[in-house]
């Protein structure tokens, strides 16, 4: 089934020119030029990804990305011109999978954006299990319960909302319980690239796990940073 998706752009020429280039690569693409109209296109497009600019009329992108991730499991990429560590730090805070820059050659947003659907649809297509069989397992730390197969969270008894990329990344976490894991590894597991040196959507996802799960930020004593290794989910601290 071809993917879909929907473009925030308010730049028509622009917007036209990557709708055309990833329409020739099987990628259905609607365009939305106004932010304040984007989240109700969304809702009524339900498209597999959202594009999104941050510069919009309207309503700007990070906005629109903050309310669109509680209600939105599907990836949500930032495409702008605003080369910033801070407009990249917030926009990952706040939800989006990635942060690419306008300047990236076509072939590569692509390859990203294809990366992400696939992960997406992986994450969320694949056929159940029945519960009860061996590829069905809940992991239990504590009060602490986490299910692979509803994606269900829950925490002294509360239910723990989470965007796909932070179950996936907690999973992957708790599947390997009192080991470290490193950046490579976590990105590698739950996005299918590399670590350059650069990407710090882990570090960010971790922040925003430890904030929902109740980890101290000041001294995270649930999701341990281990210096040159990376990430320790501590299985007794739950």
């Amino acid at each position: 089934m071809p993917y879909s998706i929907l473009f925030v752009e308010d730049d028509a020429e622009l917007a036209e020119l990557i709708a055309s280039f990833l329409a020739r690569h099987d990628l259905n693409v609607q365009i939305e030029a106004r932010g304040d109209t984007a989240l109700a296109a969304i809702a009524a497009a339900q498209p597999d990804l959202v594009l999104l600019d941050i510069m919009l009329p309207g309503k700007d992108g990070l906005s629109i990305c903050r309310e669109l991730r509680p209600v939105f499991d599907g990836p949500i990429v930032l495409l702008t011109s605003l080369d910033s560590d801070i407009n990249q730090i917030m926009g990952l805070e706040l939800g989006a999978n990635d942060y690419i820059l306008k300047t990236t050659p076509p072939s590569v947003l692509l390859a990203r954006l294809r990366n992400h659907l696939r992960h997406a649809r992986g994450s969320t297509a694949s056929t159940p299990a029945p519960s009860g069989s061996p590829g069905h397992r809940r992991l239990g730390f504590g009060q602490l319960l986490i299910d692979p197969l509803s994606r269900d969270v829950r925490l002294d008894g509360h239910s723990i909302v989470l965007s796909t990329s932070e179950f996936d990344l907690l999973l992957q976490l708790a599947q390997h319980a009192g080991s470290p894991l490193s950046r490579e590894t976590l990105l590698q597991a739950t996005r299918g690239v590399g670590y350059d040196g650069l990407d710090r959507s882990i570090d960010v996802a971790i922040s925003r796990l430890r904030k929902k799960l109740g980890d101290n930020p000041d001294e995270p004593f649930r999701i341990k940073t281990v210096r040159n290794k990376g990430y320790l989910f501590v299985p007794s601290s739950w």
